[in-house]
């Protein structure tokens, strides 16, 4: 696609997206987004059209409802089946507050600030060198009210063993080895696509901010030059943290200008960009990337800790989205709400797999950045 292409499509689709919406009326859906969900999940598009209004309703009713809870507050997620956001809480009282915003509730043994407080022991576990390579993660999860282990099945060694004691040790702590694989990030050499480039190192546009866009740290470090997917000089890492996190912003050059929008590689039509509301544990995600293009699944996750081979990576969203190399950066996305952008995961689009994102609003606080909105 040539750049002018690029740019009339995308022109057109602000100015089409932009023109349909009206203060008396609900923002209309990107196109392609029903169709998506429909593929992705197995409905109907009635059932897909109600399933995006439902998570848009939860999402927005999430700090309400935290709100409502207060200390008691044991975390929140998406009930797909109902439909509704439901909030853990400690107490009896906190649900009847919970339920007044219009949330459902649910009494849960422990708080979400305890559950974090032990992964935070978690973490300095693994800052201290003791986590070993067969543990991929661990996230706190409100609904069995620990914490829990990921670890590869079959690998069971001592290191492994020790530290699953010390985890233990530190409070509540589930381990669970179904399904599990160690996650790795998803950069990628040189190839052919939509990317931008680092050196040989391929990764993918995360969301655009004013001045530039964020992306994975684990692309390239504060001060390298970023060539796009032309090989134009489109500008330089602004800011670059990796491991710990995985964020960096790229602010850009060259003539090169910035669009809330994400791509859909013809799969489903780009995608406009109207804020970045976090969606609960359950909602539905979509990811675009520059090599498998558009995949969707569901948040898993969050507040994980990724044990990469570099060093651990916190406050991670898990997700059953697959991704492959070269995907790195890349936009998490659920319906026009910026989520997060993809860190790295296992498996491929094939097969299957999962994939990590670090959460978009995270990134904007950390670097005093603006997300581009339709």
């Amino acid at each position: 696609m040539t750049t002018l292409t690029r740019v009339g499509a995308v022109a057109a689709l602000l100015v089409s997206g932009l023109a349909v919406a009206t203060p008396a009326q609900a923002e209309p859906l990107s196109p392609g987004l029903v169709t998506s969900m429909r593929e992705a999940f197995g409905l109907t598009e009635q059932q897909a059209r109600a399933r995006i209004a439902r998570e848009a309703t939860a999402t927005r009713l999430v700090p309400d409802a935290r709100r409502a809870a207060g200390n008691a507050f044991g975390g929140s997620w998406f009930d797909a089946d109902a439909g509704v956001l439901v909030v853990g809480v400690t107490d009896e009282a906190a649900a009847r507050r919970v339920r007044a915003t219009g949330a459902e509730a649910e009494v849960v043994e422990r708080t979400a600030a305890e559950l974090d407080r032990v992964k935070d022991r978690v973490d300095a576990l693994s800052k201290a060198g003791k986590a070993p390579a067969a543990v991929a993660s661990w996230h706190p999860d409100p609904r069995s009210g620990a914490v829990v282990v990921n670890v590869e099945a079959g690998t069971q060694t001592r290191e492994v063993a020790r530290f699953l004691a010390e985890a233990a040790a530190l409070g509540p702590i589930r381990v669970n080895t179904e399904g599990v694989t160690r996650p790795v990030p998803f950069a990628a050499g040189t190839v052919g696509g939509d990317p931008y480039y680092t050196g040989n190192v391929r990764c993918s546009i995360g969301f655009s901010v004013h001045g530039g866009y964020v992306t994975a740290g684990h692309c390239g470090g504060t001060g390298a030059q970023v060539y796009g997917w032309d090989r134009s000089w489109q500008g330089q890492f602004a800011g670059s943290s990796f491991p710990g996190n995985d964020y960096a912003w790229v602010r850009t050059g060259g003539g090169w200008w910035n669009a809330p929008v994400v791509l859909g590689w013809g799969t489903v039509s780009d995608a406009l960009v109207r804020g970045s509301w976090e969606a609960p544990v359950g909602t539905s995600v979509c990811r675009s990337g520059s090599t498998t293009r558009w995949h969707c699944g569901v948040v898993q996750s969050r507040n994980e800790t990724i044990n990469y081979a570099q060093g651990a990576v916190h406050q991670m969203t898990g997700t059953s989205v697959c991704a492959e190399g070269g995907d790195s950066g890349g936009s998490f996305i659920t319906g026009d709400q910026a989520q997060g952008v993809t860190s790295g995961g296992y498996g491929n689009c094939s097969s299957g797999g999962r994939t990590w994102f670090q959460p978009i609003n995270e990134i904007l606080s950390t670097y005093g950045l603006s997300l581009l909105t339709a």
